[in-house]
């Protein structure tokens, strides 16, 4: 009998049709092709013509099926009825909750709004929740920056006018040096591991600057294993060095930066300010006439050497600055962790790229002054930084030494160095400045955020305590950009600078792993004053899933899953982009919720309409928008200009024109994005190319041409230093003088770290990353992800772990000035010697996101939240010392130091906080892909 082979489908059909929209599985924003089959998504792969990815899709975004999926989302609105963090709920109507919700909300408006403070987490819609926050008329509204990376934004703004972060790129076609400070693989994934792969394959170089060698570090050619907290000092080594070997170019800062302006020396209330003409013009001492001239004069030539009535360039003050023989690679080595020849070999790469591999473009070119330009010249080095150098309380003025260090180079816009994506670039005047005018029953008098420019700029009252419950904007963090969520829950606890009635948060999981000194905060959360009413009155929560913050509301708005509603990835928030192209992007419902969910920005907007918010309500008191589909299509920021760009008017419109009402519709036939590249002559040196500039006034990015100079002396922080100083009407607290003359240096500076201060018994540091496969805290309890990491061990460095006798499966107890906590260690020999790290968000506590309570992530997984404060230790002084960058309010995670000893092993990691009742039913033991909880 012969043997007959079983017929096999090898091609079985993957889907009956193809829905491309937008990732939300990280900060990328990716296109992706969602499959569907019989009604349900099937599979997700990247979608080959979107800009971001090109089809590229990391474990992230092909695990978002398991998202739409999870177990742990949130079914219905509920209302509190146990204590608070005892789970107990209530399912309620959507109209209950609302008209719940506007009874809390709509007397604070007409009373006192300052008492609602409105926060949201990772979201990518905050134009639309800043407008509200605007027209309910509260000034306390930020989103999650201040606790990320608003070291980064804002130090790129106040520098070049851009950011690292999503806001610019690598010209990965040209580059041939790609250095990345503090990166960890988790932010930009897809791009940077595509633009690695270029460049590897052209034979370009890259370099890592980290204390921990993984992710894109261990494909690194050179890694420099660089000490937490003294990245600054490394780079102003490195800047002493190209200025001691004349490897910096100086015809760029003539012509681009403020270099060549002169500083008034003069004492009085101007001394160290920029000399102008009376228009408000900087000045430059033009090389022909050898008089003062404004910088923008046709023709000019300007002198970095000239000096004028006493005053001196800015260059000549940066160059005694940095030869000061304390930042030679001698002088530095030690406190860094790297050999001085290491850091000069460094230094030498840098300039021999720079300059003796220096590149042209065959692309003439035209400059704000009027200059022709044959060529476009090059220097082919490229940089990327994020949170590992931003999550120090020196953070800002170390990404303000990288941004200089990029320009000394001449290494910014130009061929193969680092370019900006529109709306970027953008001068700091460009931006708004904060406001904190409130007054009952009306709109806020302005943008919540901004950036100050000096100290009538601050958010304070007549008194000059802070107007803001986060205290930001005022004297303890001036150019706090994004607000500062981190302090929110602690000083609203402790009525500092005073207390609120409403707390309303959104995707913001504050009682884990979003908040410092995290047990602190559940207590916060859910203590009593003597009146027996909570602290905190009355807590709104919005989530799409049943995380640890669930518990601790009073009212929860159940929020759909990124396949489930609309978003806007809009030019007037965080955009996708190009540096050739202006792009955006949307999200739209793939697949309609199966549970009684409402995307949250929809809600915001039937919110907004039920308190008869400006903006939200026609003349009649009805309400102005449907949905927030139909806010996207028409809401308009200023005339013609809205917040998708593509397809406006009769269809045709880009950038400015009329709402069109089949805007998404084309969006969706268009992939879900949209690309407006810019002329090819304005591709390079957008700050100051004509081209550029035209164009960017022609799609709505600008109303008029607003060509720039970087600024390596940042007139705004002189301003604050002069305020210290004693010049001024608004004048600072004396126990703020000394530290505001410190940390707002007008040129790059570097300080020891406030960790560091009395850390003797703390000799470790400890720092975390979130790995490549996880972004927000949800991706965690995702099915397939946490495949790959369900748990979460300490890495220790060879010394740590051989000096106390670490054997594979050991545990330790980690120590610091705040707290202790038990966890399971392992070896790691690509570490700074120094320091130990974890993975974040891994740890869940036992009953949230529908885990079971001996899952991994619950019994071997932890934070090291528990170790670190919101504030610094006691001073004796009475004060309040936030855990913070002086200067933006940046909370200092990655100062952390720690001690660490043996333990016994054990079968749960500590703390162990009791389990809380979860909302939703527990997952499922045995699930298939795809299908419902």
């Amino acid at each position: 009998m012969t043997y007959r082979q079983p017929i096999l489908d090898t091609s079985p059909k993957v889907s009956d049709e193809i829905r491309k929209t937008t990732c939300y599985m990280c900060a990328c924003r990716c296109g992706i092709n969602v499959h569907m089959k019989n009604g349900r998504v099937a599979y997700i792969e990247g979608n080959r013509d979107h800009p971001i990815n090109k089809g590229v899709l990391c474990a992230k975004g092909s695990s978002g099926i398991m998202q739409v999926t999870a177990p742990s989302r949130l079914r219905h609105p509920m209302k509190r009825v146990g204590p608070r963090g005892s789970g107990e709920f209530q399912e309620i109507s959507w109209d209950e909750a609302l008209e719940l919700a506007v009874s809390w909300l709509k007397p604070l408006r007409e009373t006192n709004p300052e008492k609602m403070a409105f926060f949201t987490g990772r979201d990518q819609s905050q134009s639309l929740t800043g407008f509200w926050a605007q027209a309910y008329g509260t000034q306390n509204y930020a989103a999650h920056g201040g606790f990320c990376s608003v070291n980064m934004a804002a130090g790129g703004i106040y520098t070049i006018g851009g950011a690292f972060w999503e806001f610019g790129t690598p010209d990965w076609d040209r580059t041939k040096l790609f250095v990345l400070f503090g990166v960890a693989e988790d932010h930009d994934s897809n791009p940077i591991k595509m633009g690695i792969g270029k460049l590897k394959t052209r034979g370009g170089r890259v370099i890592g600057v980290n204390p921990i060698r993984s992710g894109y570090n261990a494909v690194a050619d050179d890694w420099y294993g660089v000490t937490p907290g003294a990245d600054g000092l490394l780079i102003l080594a490195l800047v002493h060095e190209l200025f001691k070997a004349g490897k910096i170019d100086l015809e760029y800062l003539a012509r681009f930066t403020n270099a060549p302006c002169l500083v008034k020396a003069d004492a009085g209330p101007e001394n160290g300010l920029l000399l102008r003409d009376a228009d408000d013009k900087l000045l430059v001492i033009d090389k022909r006439s050898g008089k003062p001239v404004p910088f923008d004069t046709p023709g000019v030539r300007p002198d970095l050497g000239a000096t004028h009535q006493g005053c001196r360039t800015v260059f000549q003050v940066m160059a005694e600055k940095y030869l000061d023989e304390k930042y030679a690679p001698e002088a530095v080595a030690e406190r860094v962790g790297i050999s001085a020849e290491r850091i000069k070999g460094f230094a030498a790469e840098l300039a021999h790229v720079a300059f003796d591999e220096a590149i042209e473009l065959d692309q003439p070119w035209t400059d704000f002054r009027g200059d022709k330009h044959d060529k476009m010249i090059g220097r082919p080095v490229s940089f990327h930084a994020m949170r590992g150098i931003s999550a120090h309380s020196n953070g800002f003025q170390t990404a303000r030494a990288l941004h200089m260090l990029q320009v000394l180079l001449g290494a910014v816009e130009c061929p193969g160095g680092w370019r900006m994506k529109p709306p970027y670039p953008k001068p700091v005047e460009g931006h708004p400045k904060p406001h904190c005018g409130v007054t009952p029953g009306k709109p806020l008098n302005g943008p919540h955020l901004g950036y100050p420019l000096g100290p009538e700029h601050l958010a304070l009252k007549e008194d000059g305590s802070p107007a803001r419950i986060d205290k930001a904007f005022s004297w303890e963090n001036p150019l706090s950009a994004h607000g500062m969520m981190h302090m929110v829950i602690s000083n609203a606890h402790a009525g500092d600078p005073y207390k609120i009635d409403t707390l309303f948060l959104y995707m913001a999981n504050m009682a884990w792993n979003s908040s410092m000194n995290t047990r602190a905060v559940i207590e916060m959360l859910t203590d009593k004053g003597e009146d027996g009413e909570y602290v905190i009155p009355r807590i709104i929560y919005s989530d799409a899933y049943s995380s640890e913050m669930v518990a601790y509301a009073d009212l929860i708005l159940p929020d759909t899953t990124y396949l489930e509603r609309h978003d806007c990835i809009s030019l007037l928030d965080r955009p996708i982009g190009e540096a050739d192209a202006a792009a955006d992007a949307i999200r739209w419902p793939v697949v309609e919720p199966d549970r009684n969910v409402r995307g949250f920005q929809s809600v915001l907007i039937d919110l907004g309409a039920r308190l008869g918010l400006p903006g939200f309500v026609n003349e009649d008191g009805g309400a102005k928008y449907k949905d927030y589909a139909d806010y996207i299509v028409s809401h308009e920021r200023r005339p013609g200009v809205g917040p998708l760009m593509g397809f406006r008017g009769n269809g045709e419109g880009v950038g400015r024109g009329a709402p069109n009402p089949d805007q998404i519709k084309r969006y969706i036939e268009n992939g879900a994005f949209f690309l407006a590249h810019m002329p090819e002559d304005g591709s390079y040196f957008k700050p100051w190319n004509k081209s550029y500039q035209d164009w960017a006034v022609k799609i709505g990015l600008f109303d008029a041409p607003s060509p720039y100079l970087f600024s390596l002396y940042s007139e705004p922080m002189r301003r604050f230093q002069l305020a210290a100083e004693g010049h001024g009407d608004r004048q600072p607290p004396d126990h703020l003088r000394d530290r505001l003359k410190q940390a707002m240096e007008p040129l790059p500076c570097w300080y020891t770290p406030f960790g560091d201060e009395d850390a003797e018994d703390y000799p470790i540091h400890a720092l975390t990353q979130r790995p490549m496969a996880m972004y927000h805290s949800w991706g965690s309890q995702n099915a397939w992800l946490r495949q790959i990491h369900g748990q979460n061990p300490l890495y220790l460095p060879t010394g740590i772990w051989e000096k106390h006798g670490f054997a594979e499966g050991d545990w330790a107890r980690v120590s610091s000035p705040h707290g202790e906590i038990v966890v399971p260690v392992a070896h790691m020999a690509g570490l700074n010697p120094n320091t130990v790290w974890t993975w974040n968000a891994i740890g869940k506590r036992k009953g949230a996101w529908a885990l079971e309570e001996n899952a991994p992530e619950a019994t071997k997984g932890f934070l090291l939240n528990h170790l670190i404060h919101e504030l610094l230790p006691a001073k004796g002084d009475g004060l309040r010392w936030s855990n913070s960058d002086p200067v933006t309010g940046q909370a200092a995670w990655f100062d952390l130091r720690v001690k660490i000893e043996k333990a016994p092993a054990r079968h749960h990691t500590e703390p162990n906080l009791p389990p809380i009742k979860s909302p939703v039913p527990e997952a499922p033991k045995h699930r298939r892909q795809g299908e419902k909880a």
